[in-house]
């Protein structure tokens, strides 16, 4: 997740139970000039294993430069996005773009598979609005070109995060296919996590905004699939404690203002469903040091939970 999943937030979730994570969504442009920024975004340690790189673009002269920047790091899955549906990203004929060109598509997972050293996999949507559904053909496409597994969000391009998840495109995507196929969208919490794989068949799912300001969902999911039993959820004293964690650990990353700016917008994660957490938000954008943050934190334990 692009300006989310990175080391901090990672480590945190793998305490809880992240079995796999990939670094946030990169520019293959980005990566080619090798931007200190880029190189942070690539951080990584011996414990945020295993995990993946996910690529963005969609020329071939920019993919090619950074493969071989991607080669000095050390990952375990390269994914390629043919999903995301922001518009500065469609504009570039990238993302949930490529949807709309699924021959370009192949074309291009096809060199990035022959390039590689590590397994190739595809983020992809059903396709680009309900009258050009093309889940199917692209993913037929894509395991032409050699990918390991396919990713698939259950919306089109145009509903972006609204509206329903089409389970059954995933499941006749699933049938379709001889490779894994990991199923996303709306897994928000366990009972969702068990429709997803009831409902669609998939190999496997994938956990994105269900995890934001919930490092807690990974074990409430594992749980729930292996034994039934619906877990406890956490008091308001094991959260405020995770989010001094988290906030200690981007202080220690990033240094303690930019830090404290980053963390801004998993207070507001954290404490959803909190009532009147409304005039300690407002004043959490406004905040720039550790210590304000911390007690900002402190004073949620005298709210309620919805």
């Amino acid at each position: 997740m692009a300006g989310i999943s990175d080391l901090p937030f990672r480590m945190l979730n793998r305490r809880f139970g992240c079995e796999m994570a990939f670094v946030e969504m990169i520019n293959a442009r980005s990566v080619s000039h090798n931007s200190k920024k880029t190189r942070q975004m690539l951080s990584s340690n011996q414990n945020d294993k295993p995990l993946g790189v996910q690529l963005l673009g969609c020329e071939l002269k920019y993919i090619e430069k950074a493969l071989e920047v991607l080669k000095k790091y050390h990952f375990d899955i390269l994914d390629f996005n043919a999903a995301c549906p922001a518009k500065k990203v469609i504009r570039r004929g990238e993302g949930a773009g490529l949807l709309k060109e699924p021959a370009l598509l192949h074309k291009i997972l096809k060199f990035i598979v022959k390039e590689s050293k590590v397994p190739v996999t595809v983020k992809m949507r059903i396709g680009w609005d309900e009258l050009s559904v093309n889940a199917l053909d692209v993913a037929l496409a894509v395991q032409d070109a050699g990918v390991t597994a396919i990713f698939i969000h259950g919306r089109t391009k145009i509903q972006g995060y609204s509206g329903s998840v089409d389970y059954g495109i995933i499941k006749k995507v699933k049938k379709a296919v001889g490779i894994p196929v990991i199923a996303s969208g709306d897994v928000l919490n366990y009972n969702l996590a068990r429709r997803m794989f009831d409902e669609t068949g998939c190999d496997g799912i994938l956990i994105a905004r269900g995890a934001l300001g919930n490092p807690w969902i990974f074990k409430q999911v594992s749980d729930f699939l292996k034994n039934g039993h619906e877990p406890v959820m956490p008091s308001l004293d094991e959260i405020t404690c995770v989010m001094a964690e988290h906030l200690q650990a981007n202080v220690d990353f990033y240094g303690e203002k930019n830090g404290v700016i980053i963390f801004r917008k998993f207070f507001s994660w954290y404490t959803k469903g909190f009532r009147g957490i409304r005039p300690l938000r407002e004043h959490s954008n406004r905040i720039n040091t550790q210590d304000e943050m911390l007690n900002l934190i402190k004073r949620c334990l005298s709210c309620s939970r919805e």
